[in-house]
């Protein structure tokens, strides 16, 4: 502790500590509460309530009980008192040394009193019990803790017998309030399993009832985490509660809105990709019939001019020489444009075929990866769109896998079925690391896919390889089919 200025300072406890002893408070509390559903929340709310009530209603009986058997043994004593004295007095014409031994015998049958028969000397001559003995209804004590909360206290009294007015002995009447304690803890017990057994049975109904009426609410959970799914097709029953019935139509009314933005975003997808395939198309029609016979001609005429020049002229054979090379070096360009923009063989050749053509070229370019290709099903065109869309994600799947995952082996399966068309592509390359962002092939492919009401996933692992799935519908492909025909 230091001071400043005749103030005591004390030193600050760390922060950490109390940190740290906060934290087993707060998740105790999250352990009992915060993290219990609504029904458990309500139960032990009721539970609660039922062991205050409980508490108050053992404070009561307890007080009520106790002052019962006060009365009752207050009671017992008065009219033993009297008895006593009565007997007494209807003893004077009994020879003395029958006196002590009648006297008992006539106090039998009092309840709740013990009664003692003592000579002068202060020896017991007799002693009765309680009269609850000597019925034969004999009952089982309470518990000790029972007993100690009566805390009845004990009354003795005592009354000498006298005969021609010299005192042979006494009467020592005790009060015994342990019989009257075990009827009311009989009673009491009693009370407590009926109160116990109609609580559980109470609980029970509880947890069935609540389970109902918050079954909209697990319900509404469920639709949420299909809408967070992108599943904007889920709908929920009205519940027959009027406040859950309106939540219930307001997420009938979401979901039914994002269901028609997600089929307007697809429709505005699959325009807009069916224009930049247009567009390709296009550009490759032109790339093909206008720049590739161009080239093809100055090809030609370079291949003529150099069997004219013959070798009169060895600058200007160089020069043609280095012409045709040029000229050669355009032409792979314009093919690799070609291929890049659209393969020219598909939709003329079977898609099996098209793709198997591209994995094997794939395989002469890169000789030391080892390729494999299966199909299931397929048949030899699904319209544009959807061919197109096939081969873009095996080109890309492909590219993905020789040049970032460093793969030893690629594996494509394409399976058809009559309602949609599946894509497989499996490699043992490093795997994508999932905290980057997704890369403009990997987003183009998904977009296609998904324009064309597709699912495309991509499960990866660091240093397990990657596996790309694509499903297709096939609901529209023969519609596009015919129409493109």
């Amino acid at each position: 502790m230091s001071v400043d200025n005749g103030i005591a300072i004390a030193p600050a406890a760390p922060i950490g500590t109390a940190a740290n002893a906060s934290r087993p408070r707060i998740a105790l509390g999250d352990l009992l509460w915060r993290r219990r559903s609504v029904r458990a929340q309500l139960l032990i709310t009721i539970l609660l309530i039922d062991l205050i009530a409980a508490v108050a209603a053992c404070g009561v009986i307890i007080f009520q009980t106790r002052t019962s058997v006060q009365v009752e043994v207050a009671s017992s004593m008065k009219l033993a008192d009297l008895l006593v004295q009565e007997s007494i007095q209807m003893q004077e014409d009994v020879p003395a040394e029958r006196i002590l031994q009648n006297l008992p015998l006539q106090l039998r049958f009092l309840r709740h009193v013990r009664i003692a028969v003592h000579d002068l000397a202060g020896n017991v001559v007799r002693l009765n019990e309680p009269a609850d003995g000597a019925r034969g209804d004999e009952r089982p004590d309470a518990p000790a803790w029972f007993a100690a909360l009566m805390a009845v206290p004990v009354e003795r009294h005592e009354f000498p017998v006298q005969i021609k007015g010299r005192r042979i002995g006494s009467v020592i009447v005790t009060g015994e309030p342990k019989d009257e304690i075990a009827e009311a803890w009989e009673h009491t017990a009693a009370l407590g399993l009926i109160a116990l057994t109609l609580n559980a049975a109470g609980i029970g109904l509880l947890y069935l009832l609540f389970g109902r009426v918050l079954e909209p609410v697990a319900r509404l959970a469920s639709g949420l985490a299909d809408l967070e799914r992108r599943n904007y097709e889920v709908r929920l029953p009205p519940p027959e509660a009027a406040e859950f019935a309106t939540i219930t139509a307001r997420f009938n009314a979401l979901a039914e809105a994002l269901n028609g933005l997600q089929a307007e975003n697809r429709t505005l997808n699959r325009r807009l990709i069916t224009v930049q395939d247009d567009e390709r198309r296009n550009i490759a029609l032109e790339l093909h019939d206008e720049v590739g016979p161009s080239l093809f001609g100055l090809k030609a005429m370079v291949s003529s001019a150099m069997t004219s020049v013959g070798k009169t002229s060895d600058a200007a054979k160089n020069r043609l020489s280095e012409m045709q090379t040029l000229i050669e070096h355009m032409q792979a360009t314009n093919r690799n444009l070609l291929n890049r923009l659209r393969p020219m063989a598909l939709g003329h050749v079977p898609l099996e075929n098209v793709l198997s053509e591209l994995i094997r070229e794939r395989a002469r370019q890169h000789p030391q990866l080892k390729f494999s290709f299966s199909e299931t099903g397929l048949k030899s065109g699904y319209g544009d769109s959807i061919d197109l869309t096939v081969y873009r994600c095996v080109q890309e799947s492909l590219t993905n896998a020789m040049k970032h995952a460093g793969a030893k082996s690629v594996d494509v399966q394409v399976a058809a079925t009559a309602d949609a068309l599946s894509l497989t592509i499996r490699d043992d390359g490093r795997g994508i690391d999932p905290s980057q962002p997704l890369g403009f092939g990997r987003l183009g492919m998904q977009e296609r896919v998904e324009a064309l009401g597709g699912t495309c996933v991509i499960e990866s692992e660091s240093g397990r390889g990657t596996a790309v799935g694509v499903r297709i519908p096939l609901a529209h492909a023969d519609q596009e089919r015919d129409g493109q025909s």
